[in-house]
């Protein structure tokens, strides 16, 4: 199973229910597979919560010290367990940390995402917020989610470049892309340091920068030629020694490759050359 059969079997999942309210109420993804919600006050303070099945009956608990935010993604993290059939690996590490994080985790936390943030509520909301913490943090307020699960969504969901990266220990442990970054391939490697004099490495150091700085991109992606100037936002959490990062560039817009056909000048718009060759105008549109 791969992260696009999650995303689709997630959003399938969300159609059924159709949620209209902002935050999503939780209940009505509980009730659509007759799952029954406990809250355990004597898990441990790394243990988020669990999920079994008995006589028949699906039950999903969540850690009573936990924030809301937490609880409501531990849920459906859960019921992600329960509708793809992936085995529970929670005891591999603590629910906060993404080092060497089973895949399992990994693709239940998509779908979770999904439900928490569901793309026809969230995309119209991000769309118009500008491309800061400040806008990330606001709409986590609304959702009742974790900036981590928001700003990854909000990276996705765009359709301006930007990415949102999860460093832990000082290394890149997840990046969230939009769309035109993908497909421009603004590549940000896994395990790979924090680059050198960022924002971000500044931040985790402890040491003086501005909230946000320009940087050359080919900084933070791989084998970039595009060139462009991105602006990176940063903030660090010290007791899990997580970095979180924002990056977009100035003009919203991706450089064009380096590669890409000569432009031509306005001599060569008004005397193209003489081929012998007598040229028309398709009538057909493009699609």
């Amino acid at each position: 199973m791969d992260e696009l059969e999650v995303v689709t079997k997630a959003r399938a999942f969300v159609a059924e229910v159709k949620p209209t309210d902002i935050p999503v109420p939780i209940e009505a993804y509980l009730n659509h597979i007759g799952a029954a919600l406990r809250v355990e006050d004597d898990l441990e303070d790394d243990e988020a919560g669990f999920s079994f099945q008995n006589k028949g009956k699906w039950y999903v608990g969540v850690n009573a010290g936990d924030r809301q935010e937490r609880q409501r993604f531990t849920v459906c993290h859960e019921l992600a367990h329960i509708v793809l059939g992936l085995p529970s690996e929670h005891k591999a590490n603590p629910w906060w940390s993404y080092a060497k994080r089973p895949m399992a985790e990994i693709l239940c936390d998509v779908f979770a995402a999904e439900l928490l943030l569901p793309l026809r509520l969230f995309r119209p909301l991000a769309e118009k917020a500008p491309i800061t913490f400040d806008s990330i943090d606001d709409l986590a307020t609304r959702f009742v989610a974790s900036r981590t699960a928001t700003g990854s969504r909000f990276a996705t969901v765009l359709k301006v470049p930007c990415a949102f990266v999860l460093s832990e220990q000082g290394k890149v442990r997840y990046a969230a892309r939009s769309t035109s970054l993908r497909e421009a391939g603004a590549w940000i490697v896994p395990r790979r340091d924090l680059p050198a004099g960022s924002v971000s490495e500044r931040s985790r150091a402890g040491g003086s920068c501005l909230p946000v700085e320009e940087v050359d991109a080919e900084n933070w992606f791989n084998a970039w030629d595009r060139g462009g100037t991105l602006i990176e936002e940063a903030r660090h959490h010290d007791p899990w020694d997580q970095t979180l990062t924002l990056l977009s560039f100035e003009d919203e817009q991706v450089p064009p490759p380096a590669w890409g056909p000569p432009q031509k000048s306005e001599e060569d718009e008004l005397l193209p050359e003489l081929d012998g060759v007598l040229h028309f105008k398709s009538k057909k549109r493009r699609p």
